[in-house]
């Protein structure tokens, strides 16, 4: 399979602390990848830098086949990054957000395409104030495709939604994975990972402990039933809400 991300010995250090440590991955064109942690681990650090958010300190990434520390203005025409809600302009409405976005690059999408592909068509003409949570994140995640972005991030895309709103949400992620994309997101919930992604990278201090399909990770683990399982049993941790590292 085609190559779209190859990460080699990613370092990050702040003075004396290690935040990721030699790490390398690679991500196929077309899967949905997921970066799993405690909090701390290094993940959300490892995705900006992916990104070309964060420089790194030592080691190479390529996105698209573009270095991402000389490149990174291709790169940026190319992906897709999900925002939290805070970061969206409060006096534009919705629509006028994705017509603002779409003036920073070449290629962009038609709004209305975007609104009617999470059930928004109605919201448009909103504020992002007036959302509930889960209206709130289904823009977050067509705001991040307005681009027609070959790579799209999303970072903890379902966190403090509901059951409803974390399934709404997970048949968004198939439907862009269904367009051909390829997804690369950070999750607190395992059950999440175990049905979205094709391949999990758990992260531990700043290391990448193990990588593969979940049901392969499943199968090789004794005694786990599910990705939980595998997770507790590599790390003796738990999964958290909140990560800045």
């Amino acid at each position: 399979m085609e190559k779209v991300i190859e990460v080699k010995n990613l370092t990050k250090k702040y003075s004396k602390l290690v935040a990721v440590d030699k790490i390398s991955l690679e991500v196929q064109k077309g899967e949905v990848f997921g970066l799993l942690g405690e909090n701390g681990a290094g993940k959300t650090t490892t995705l900006e830098m992916i990104e070309g958010l964060r420089k790194p300190t030592s080691g190479e990434i390529k996105v698209l086949g573009f270095d991402v520390v000389h490149d990174v203005q291709s790169i940026k025409e190319k992906i897709g990054v999900q925002l939290q809600s805070s970061a969206y302009y409060d006096y534009l409405k919705l629509r006028e957000i994705l017509d603002l976005f779409g003036s920073f690059y070449q290629k962009h999408l038609d709004p209305n395409d975007l609104f009617k592909m999470v059930d928004l068509e109605s919201k448009a003409n909103q504020y992002i104030k007036n959302l509930s949570g889960g209206q709130k994140q289904r823009f977050s995640i067509i705001a991040s495709l307005i681009n027609d972005p070959e790579i799209v991030f999303l970072d903890e895309p379902t966190t403090g939604l509901d059951p409803i709103g974390r399934r709404n949400t997970w048949d968004i992620v198939a439907k862009i994975k269904g367009k051909g994309k390829t997804i690369i997101l950070t999750t607190h919930y395992m059950e999440e990972a175990e049905i979205l992604c094709d391949r999990v990278a758990i992260m531990e201090k700043g290391k990448i402990v193990a990588i593969d399909a979940p049901k392969r990770l499943i199968e090789k683990t004794p005694g786990a039933a599910n990705l939980e399982d595998v997770f507790i049993a590599l790390t003796g941790g738990t999964i958290g809400e909140e990560d800045n590292v």
